[in-house]
């Protein structure tokens, strides 16, 4: 299937590794022009590589810290100036740290909504007028399964992307038609922040090794496994193309069938 996304413009928020990383290169694998950001240099060259190699579409790595609003408008500013325009914006980021909820500090709540939420306003405040220039302008959230079905021992997560999906929903009827707005709800997949939480578990005992706690992180999933992130990345392209031209306002679970509701 063509997904026409050949010279389009795309921004990936957090995306030196990841589902980030794997939303990139499925847009350059379509022919999408792609900006990817990351705070460390090393690592957002290595991901420039990376998603470069991934298919014909030009790719512009910016280092940036999508807690800083300078950041956040630089990041913008400097896609639409290598591609003149944006089309398609996806935002993600790293996780907040695990831990129940007696266990964390007040400012670790200030933390995770800085970077789950604020950074999403921030970009998407200064993408919007670009967006809707745009004859095909999307934006899609990468979320959580999170967001619908709390996980354990993850209670920032649970809490605070919860705001995301309903900052979707708003915008895709305040933005329409010009914009869709869609968000992708992931469930477990073999990413770094799913090996961390993984080898957290070893260190506490719960798991004897790796290989153990992967599996269990897939106990709960009908397909019997934990994602590929390029399987999220795929329906990120799809979504920003014009073959889901009628959707929008969505929340899409790319969880193999985890969530029951």
């Amino acid at each position: 299937m063509d997904l026409e996304l050949d010279g389009n413009a795309a921004l990936v928020t957090a995306s030196t590794s990841g589902l980030g990383l794997a939303s990139a290169e499925a847009l350059v694998a379509e022919g999408a022009n792609v900006t990817i950001c990351g705070r460390d240099a090393d690592r957002l060259d290595s991901a420039r590589e990376t998603v470069d190699a991934a298919g014909p579409g030009d790719v512009l790595g910016v280092q940036a810290d999508i807690t800083d609003p300078a950041d956040c408008e630089a990041l913008v500013e400097e896609t639409v100036e290598a591609f003149g325009g944006l089309d398609h914006l996806v935002t993600s980021a790293g996780g907040p740290p695990s831990g129940e909820f007696l266990d964390l500090p007040e400012e670790e709540w200030y933390a995770a909504y800085d970077l789950l939420v604020m950074s999403v306003v921030r970009v998407l405040t200064a993408a919007h007028p670009h967006l809707d220039d745009s004859d095909a302008g999307t934006w899609i959230a990468i979320t959580s399964t999170s967001v619908a079905e709390p996980i354990e021992g993850l209670v920032l997560s649970n809490a605070v992307r919860r705001g995301v999906p309903g900052l979707v929903e708003t915008v895709a009827r305040e933005f329409g038609p010009s914009i869709r707005a869609n968000s992708v709800l992931p469930g477990s997949y073999e990413t770094p922040r799913i090996e961390e939480l993984v080898e957290q578990g070893v260190e506490r005992g719960e798991y004897e090794s790796y290989e153990e706690g992967l599996a269990d992180w897939s106990d709960d999933v009908p397909l019997d496994r934990v994602g590929d992130p390029r399987e999220l990345g795929d329906a990120v392209a799809f979504l920003s193309s014009a073959r889901a031209s009628y959707l929008t306002g969505a929340a899409i679970p790319v969880d193999g069938g985890t969530l029951r509701g």
